[in-house]
């Protein structure tokens, strides 16, 4: 299950989406699994733990990882409805000049406190 959406404006996921910023949803790594093309995924992974899995045959951001462990979901690539929203904007501190935020969602400079 999607949960804790987000929408992160720092410079890695700006770059890694070639984007304004980045829209995934937290997921509990227990209860996923890929329904299918698991075998199709490639790693990138810097030297902090955090990391992007990506399908090698079309380049499309799918999840990210901490640790080698899923942690979240990109929505673009989710078919159909996803069925959640963006709760917040992260590291808006790091956003680009030329980006205009939605008023209405929180927004943190950085990421956002534990239970936010």
């Amino acid at each position: 299950m999607l949960r804790d959406a987000r929408s992160c404006h720092c410079s890695r996921c700006r770059k890694a989406f070639s984007s304004q910023a980045s829209a995934y949803a937290l997921v509990d790594p227990e209860e996923f699994e890929w329904l299918a093309g698991e075998a199709l995924l490639t790693s990138y992974v810097g030297s902090h733990g955090f990391g992007l899995q990506f399908c090698s045959k079309c380049g499309s951001t799918l999840c990210g990882i901490y640790n080698s462990v899923i942690h979240g979901v990109t929505l673009g690539c989710v078919n159909g409805d996803p069925k959640i929203e963006l709760g917040k904007h992260i590291f808006v501190g790091s956003k680009a000049s030329w980006e205009v935020i939605p008023e209405g969602v929180p927004q943190y400079q950085e990421g956002a406190p534990e239970h936010a």
